[in-house]
């Protein structure tokens, strides 16, 4: 790794084919050290991400970085057959430095190498940092073929290859999504230790409090998204935008006096003015005065009351620009509202049973334990022992999608008897609102494909008396999370709920826990 100075980003403009405009005319420096992504799901973190990494192409402007790059995407499949060291992208190398050690070696194996001649035992050590010791606890593991990994593991060992690979500039796209208590422990440890410019997207405070700095990526009121940069971690930047709010909703207040204000001394005015005007008249009327002077008389008012007028109708006038501009910078964040289907489950109904587990009536079980241990795999032998009663399984990957059709389109396919209107005002409680809705699934965020899978397990019939929801807070942002941990609290039906975020799983109120080892 060599010493990089900046990642730089000039006047980017992208946009989806169908038109949708992301950026346009984004700048941004990203300096040595920590810098964490927030913003709402859907705002362009990960698409920025993409356009880093080439990835995306960007219609305009420049993506300048220094060095080498790496990226660990957001969702992570690694192929059931391969080898632990083809993961890592050192089997290669491993080869070179085992024929150099038997002796039949030429000059390209030497090449090869280069300067590390550690590259094993460093993997190994790694990846026992990482938590993964119990998968490769010395070199010849590294031979080992990968079996089936829990998702939080696959994240782990995507990890371990790129910071092996010990990149200037290394893109991380919410990297504890799956992961355990442990395991997130030992991802702060190596993310803090990490030397170059580091950017994360991540939902996960306590991640996003060790960063050195806090970009947001938020979409306006133009449907834009823009970049702001906040020196400070998660607390700073959030202390920062609170401050402002607060400032912007103390001003918004008092732009709101002054329009009543202002129109009321409009009305004042034009009261006045009426009334001299009549008075003028009545004086006519009677000659009082000579036609000369109540001719000049006449003039003088009309001048004097188009003054007046004009005076009022421009402090009017101002007033409004004040309050557009105070509406302007008060946020209107977006929030995902769930509505659950009305259900019940009686007491001591049968729901489901297996070897391992059973349940019965409107049971509510959070189901935890390190990565590897199986909540997974229990939830599919769940799925597959077909409850009596109508279900839904949110899966981890969130595979359930046609991803050549709409939002729309998908999750009409579940509710044939749901009306076009319907549907869409279920999708608009998910924000994906009017063309939102229309957005081909392939084209989706992280954030956005759960936010639809849910639409499409809440609309879907039967109205299901079952949830089986696995990691169902991977890519929520912080506001959707407490609205669907609220929305599950209420559901009267029986719930299963996989999860390592224990605070969403208390506020769930489980009426049972139950835990898995690691076997």
């Amino acid at each position: 790794m060599s010493t990089p100075s900046s990642l730089r980003i000039s006047d980017v403009g992208f946009a989806w084919p169908d038109g949708d405009q992301v950026f346009d005319g984004l700048d941004a420096v990203f300096l040595t050290g920590r810098t964490g992504l927030a913003g709402s799901n859907g705002a362009g973190k990960s698409t920025l991400l993409k356009l880093i990494t080439g990835e995306l192409t960007a219609q305009r402007g420049s993506i300048t970085a220094p060095g080498t790059l790496g990226y660990l995407p957001q969702d992570i499949t690694l192929r059931a057959g391969r080898r632990i060291d083809d993961i890592l992208r050192m089997r290669d190398l491993r080869e070179s430095l085992h024929r150099i050690e038997s002796g039949n070696f030429d000059d390209d194996d030497f090449a090869v190498v280069g300067t590390r001649w550690d590259a094993e035992e460093r993997a190994v050590a790694l990846l026992d940092k990482l938590g993964l010791g119990h998968i490769v606890a010395r070199p010849d593991d590294l031979d080992r073929v990968v079996g089936t990994l829990s998702g939080g593991e696959s994240m782990l060992l995507a990890l371990t290859a790129e910071l092996l690979a010990e990149p200037d500039v290394l893109l991380l796209d919410e990297p504890t999504n799956n992961l355990d208590l442990d395991a997130r422990a030992h991802l702060y440890q190596a993310v803090q230790s990490f030397q170059g410019v580091m950017v994360v997207t991540s939902h996960d405070l306590d991640l996003l409090e060790i960063m050195d700095g806090t970009a947001e990526v938020r979409t306006e009121r133009d449907g834009v998204s823009r970049l702001r940069m906040f020196g400070g971690n998660y607390s700073h930047y959030r202390a920062v935008v609170d401050a402002e709010q607060e400032a912007a909703r103390a001003a918004l207040h008092d732009a709101k006096n002054d329009v009543r204000k202002q129109e009321r001394e409009l009305v004042e005015a034009r009261t006045k003015l009426d009334r001299r005007l009549r008075y003028g008249k009545k004086m006519a009327e009677q000659k009082r005065e000579p036609k000369i002077v109540m001719g000049n008389r006449k003039r003088a008012a009309q001048v004097s009351a188009g003054k007046l007028r004009n005076n009022h109708i421009e402090k009017v006038s101002d007033a409004h620009a004040v309050l557009a501009s105070a509406e302007d910078r008060l946020r209107d964040d977006r929030e995902v509202r769930v509505d659950l289907p009305a259900t019940k489950v009686h007491a001591g109904q049968q729901i489901v049973s297996i070897d391992s587990l059973d349940i019965v009536g409107p049971e509510r079980i959070a189901l935890i334990g390190p990565n590897g241990s199986g909540k997974t795999t229990l939830l599919r032998e769940l799925e597959a022992a077909e409850p009596v009663v109508p279900w839904r399984y949110l899966p981890q990957r969130l595979d359930v999608f046609d991803e050549s059709r709409t939002v729309a389109e998908n999750v009409a396919s579940v509710a044939a008897h749901a009306s076009n209107e319907q549907i869409r005002a279920q999708l608009a409680r998910f924000l994906f609102r009017g063309s939102d809705a229309d957005a081909v699934v392939e084209t989706l965020s992280g954030g956005e494909r759960l936010r639809a899978a849910l639409a499409r397990i809440l609309l879907a019939e039967p109205a299901p008396k079952l949830l089986m929801l696995d990691e169902p807070t991977n890519n929520l942002d912080l506001a959707s999370r407490a609205h669907l941990a609220e929305a599950l609290a209420s559901y009267q039906g029986a719930l299963i709920v996989a999860s390592h975020d224990l605070p969403f799983l208390r506020d769930l109120e489980p009426t049972r826990w139950v835990e898995l080892e690691r076997a």
